[in-house]
């Protein structure tokens, strides 16, 4: 099996379903070869800094702008087009690629390289077989497109919806977001809060993704300001800027030293981490949001981006299995309402576990193995 995985890193949650996928299939099949491309910086690192540069900008500064644009693309053509004509110009520079590495399999995991390889399928320039993950928990018109052999879905949902706007229903699988091995497993609370060197009691799990700026530290005020004796672990990723300004206050304020608080940067150990929380507070990231529900996590969904994000916050809260917070509520009174309140305590984990598609990757692996 050789297997070429095409991403673009808008986001970490792209590369993330490619790196889970191709985990799975080493491990399945060790003589196999994949390579995972991040695929506008293989092109040219200035169009990705142009493209991915320009989406992190507008999703940190100006989201509402986004989040126009997004549900403009939702019903406009025109942005469509453009965006699959920019994809066409650029869809020559991986023909070598491809033709080098002669996959038996290309996955894509972003619509950019998707549109891409489209294309040259259309134009019959290639063959290959070819299947997008989605790694969203909504549709959009940018997944509908021509010689398409598989679409992974995160539920049956999106499923639903693609077949009313015209994508036949035997190409889509609601299989989940593939998610790392680590995932698939819980390890005990006690004993990881052992290994983890903090205290065995109500702990609260606060991340944001790659761009979760805002949310990871208005989530750690709210908790901050609690009253009640929560063990608070920050992830702050990659940023580095943040960690020093949660570090600081924790430092320096009162109220900041009467919590158990923990903040990590980056980390491969988020599996751990959720095992050792009781409740998550995150933005509404697809691949999170997969996670947290495969480790049965209650969520409590902040400061979303306008789109997508959006998108997957209505859809976890209408199910049930998530909570919306803001900065303007009392965080006591809605931990008394959820966490505290064994009943709806009870039902959020039970919604988590109807959701939850722990064994996303293999199932997906699975369905490869069919179509190489």
């Amino acid at each position: 099996m050789k297997v070429l995985f095409l991403s673009v890193s808008t986001g970490g949650g792209h590369i993330k379903a490619a790196k889970a996928l191709k985990d799975v299939v080493i491990s399945k099949y060790p003589y196999a070869e994949c390579i995972i491309i991040d695929t506008l910086k293989y092109i040219n690192p200035i169009i990705d800094k142009l493209v991915v540069g320009t989406y992190l900008s507008l999703v940190k500064n100006i989201p509402y702008f986004y989040g126009n644009l997004y549900k403009l693309s939702e019903y406009s053509k025109g942005i469509n087009n453009l965006t699959n004509a920019f994809s066409k110009l650029l869809a020559k520079y991986i023909i070598n690629l491809i033709r080098d590495f002669n996959p038996s399999l290309i996955v894509c995991t972003h619509t950019i390289p998707l549109q891409m390889v489209s294309y040259l399928k259309t134009k019959k320039i290639i063959s290959v077989p070819i299947v997008a993950i989605v790694t969203d928990y909504a549709n959009h018109p940018f997944w509908h497109l021509p010689n398409i052999d598989a679409l992974i879905v995160p539920d049956n949902h999106v499923k639903t919806d693609m077949v009313k706007t015209g994508i036949p229903h035997n190409i889509i699988y609601p299989l989940g977001i593939p998610l790392m091995e680590d995932f698939t497993y819980k390890t005990n609370k006690t004993e990881i809060r052992k290994i983890l060197r903090i205290e065995d009691k109500l702990t609260a799990l606060i991340m944001g993704g790659s761009l979760g700026i805002r949310s990871v530290y208005n989530s750690f005020k709210l908790l901050i300001n609690s009253e009640r004796d929560i063990q608070i672990i920050v992830l702050t990723g990659e940023n580095t800027k943040l960690k020093k300004k949660i570090e600081l206050e924790l430092l320096n304020y009162p109220v900041c030293k009467q919590k158990n608080v923990k903040v990590f940067g980056y980390t491969d150990n988020v599996s751990v981490l959720m095992d050792a929380a009781d409740f998550i507070i995150t933005k509404a990231g697809g691949l999170t949001i997969s996670e947290a529900l495969a480790k049965e996590l209650p969520i409590f969904l902040i400061s979303p981006i306008p789109g997508q994000e959006e998108r997957n916050a209505a859809f976890l809260i209408d199910s049930g299995a998530a909570v919306e917070i803001s900065t303007e509520d009392n965080i006591d009174e809605i931990l008394n309402n959820t966490i505290f309140n064994p009943q709806k305590l009870s039902l959020m984990k039970h919604k988590a576990r109807l959701l939850a598609r722990p064994y996303a990757t293999h199932d997906t692996v699975r369905l490869l193995e069919t179509l190489k």
